[in-house]
């Protein structure tokens, strides 16, 4: 059912990218109610347009009809979160959101998967441990930088995704008591990815009893202005053998940076061999 989710979010982008006619740095869409190729419970939705509608990235909605689906249309503008999260000196990855949509779709994913805890890092905007609040999962959002950190603190009082202001290769997570977690790693393996995961890495297996309950999601690509991964798995098969993890579903979503592109970005999920 996840996998038709998500194609159906993919072929509802594609759609939407033929209509768009704005001149909008971001811009992304979620259903206004359930339909019968997103069924999606209608307060899950309520919560997600929630969700943008109080974010500061976005300055504009609108109503659109895109493939026979009603959408609202969310226009946004990245650019001060941008430049503020590449000033950090241990920023590996600058902000650059996926859909809230395709963040609700990933965390679906790793709940069907059995997971109990999302974190979220290099969370950005806190949208996917956001998501897995609405989903009813234990969430966690990790930050470095103080702005996004601030503009998630105006989203809490919808759904509490506790986020923590932080260096994610610093962060203790042993102070979260996590049991069964999966982490979603922010950045293309190319674009400080690997740097964040790794540090990540260290930490979790030096908590020898965590180590193999939890799980990974890499955001991928295939693009050629890419280097490739001698390994392949969309940038991350080094890192993924290096770690000695095990691919174990791949699904494709509509990501801010894939919007005029024709593949969408593939997450990666993979857990310990």
């Amino acid at each position: 059912m996840i996998d038709e989710l998500a194609k159906n979010l993919v072929e509802l982008k594609k759609e939407f990218v033929k209509i768009y006619d704005g001149k909008s740095q971001i811009q992304e869409i979620i259903p206004v109610s359930k339909s019968k190729s997103l069924p999606i419970p209608q307060s899950d939705l309520d919560l997600l347009h929630q969700f943008a509608t109080k974010n500061p990235i976005y300055y504009n909605s609108y109503e659109q009809i895109i493939a026979g689906i009603p959408c609202v249309v969310y226009e946004g503008d990245i650019n001060k979160y941008w430049l503020n999260s590449i000033q950090h000196g241990s920023s590996h990855a600058p902000f650059s959101p996926t859909w809230i949509m395709s963040a609700y779709v990933g965390v679906s994913l790793a709940k069907d998967l059995g997971y109990h805890e999302v974190i979220d890092i290099g969370s950005g905007d806190g949208r996917i441990a956001f998501c897995a609040k609405v989903l009813n999962l234990e969430s966690y959002s990790i930050e470095i930088d103080d702005m996004l950190i601030d503009l998630q603190k105006l989203l809490i009082d919808i759904h509490d995704f506790h986020p923590h202001c932080s260096d994610v290769t610093d962060f203790d997570y042993s102070s979260l008591n996590l049991t069964q977690p999966i982490f979603f790693i922010g950045g293309l393996a190319q674009m400080g990815g690997i740097e964040l995961a790794s540090g990540v890495f260290k930490k979790i297996n030096s908590i020898p009893l965590l180590k193999k309950k939890t799980g990974w999601v890499f955001a991928g690509t295939y693009s050629q202005k890419y280097r490739p991964d001698p390994k392949n798995v969309a940038g991350w098969g080094t890192l993924i053998d290096k770690n000695k993890l095990k691919t174990i579903h791949t699904v494709s979503l509509p990501t801010v940076w894939t919007f005029h592109e024709l593949d969408d970005t593939p997450y990666i999920f993979a857990q310990h061999i």
